[in-house]
């Protein structure tokens, strides 16, 4: 008999079980299927990477695993701080890789930069910040996602212009090129130790395509991949991970001007997010839904009608080389 849709339904009822449950396959996983002695753990600073380093703590122990920064010009220097945190905190060994001299040799920020000045030619990216959003108006209407260029001067004002798709795209795949960047030197790491790649996106990075092939989403194992948001927070409570990690706003540190991933991606809360992606996905209809979240059905058939969306449109990231061709 299917539970009452409501506010806590989603909510682990036994977290202590759950981790158990994830460390005694990871470690199965990881010794007995992959044949290898431990894991590398690319650490941001984020929730989910420090949620996928806790548990692997638990599983292999701390002398079993790598943290890796890889930081570039970009990123956050908030992001290194919070990760010694992190690592020190579970006494794990980290070490930092700098991949910006990677990414000026793929031409990553030129060939970004390249793509904003055809929107906004006045883009000095020498002394400007730039980012891309969903704009507000849109988030709040649940509608599918149009892509802006935002561009913060250098005396703080800003100008948004609508991507076209030509540079939408320029601007997506060279950024890609940091995630492809940090896989490559996470699988240096592991082959030379020996160890696995423990890939740390959570349920609505896997399930609705908030990661880029081969790139983050380049891992020999994902812990936390059938966890929601939500129940990532209740076990980096449970697990001890420093509260200044557990408060920090979810961003994609992805680009020069900060930005977080409800204004490029998710579009919502990552509370209310969950509770619908569930009723999504088990079948609850809008008007058993609806109450609950203080909508209206139309409403949330329009946020069920975007996840399928999602789902069908980045199913391509989530598929394996094809190769099953005749001989």
């Amino acid at each position: 008999m299917k539970e009452i849709f409501s506010r806590d339904i989603i909510k682990l009822k036994d977290i202590e079980g759950t981790i158990n449950g994830i460390c005694i396959k990871l470690k199965s996983d990881v010794n007995q299927v992959l044949r290898r002695k431990g894991g590398v753990i690319g650490v941001s600073g984020g929730i989910d990477s420090s949620v996928t380093l806790a548990i692997a703590v638990r599983a292999f122990g701390a002398e079993n695993l790598l943290g890796i920064m890889l930081p570039e010009k970009d990123s956050s220097p908030d992001s290194k701080d919070f990760a010694e945190l992190l690592t020190k905190k579970f006494g794990v060994k980290v070490i930092e890789e700098n991949i910006g001299g990677a990414l000026e040799g793929f031409q990553c920020y030129q060939r970004r930069d390249e793509a904003v000045s055809r929107v906004i030619p006045e883009f000095n990216p020498a002394t400007d910040k730039m980012k891309i959003v969903i704009p507000e108006e849109l988030i709040r209407k649940n509608l599918p996602p149009v892509f802006y260029v935002t561009v913060i001067f250098q005396d703080g004002s800003e100008k948004s212009v609508r991507l076209p798709m030509n540079e939408y795209l320029q601007i997506v795949a060279s950024s890609n090129f940091k995630q492809r960047c940090r896989m490559s030197m996470l699988y240096y790491h592991a082959e030379a130790l020996h160890y696995a790649v423990l890939g740390t996106p959570n349920k609505h990075e896997v399930e609705q395509g908030f990661f880029v092939k081969y790139g983050d989403g380049g891992a020999d194992v994902m812990p936390i991949g059938n966890l929601y948001k939500t129940q990532v927070y209740e076990i980096a409570r449970h697990l001890g991970v420093p509260d200044e990690i557990i408060e920090r706003t979810p961003t994609t540190d992805t680009y020069s001007a900060e930005q977080t991933q409800e204004e490029f991606f998710y579009q919502m809360p990552f509370e209310d997010m969950d509770l619908l992606w569930y009723g999504w996905e088990n079948g609850y209809t809008p008007e058993e839904v609806a109450p609950v979240m203080n909508l209206s059905t139309e409403a949330v058939l329009k946020i069920f009608k975007n996840f399928g969306r999602k789902k069908k449109t980045t199913d391509y990231l989530r598929r394996a080389p094809i190769h099953d061709y005749p001989c």
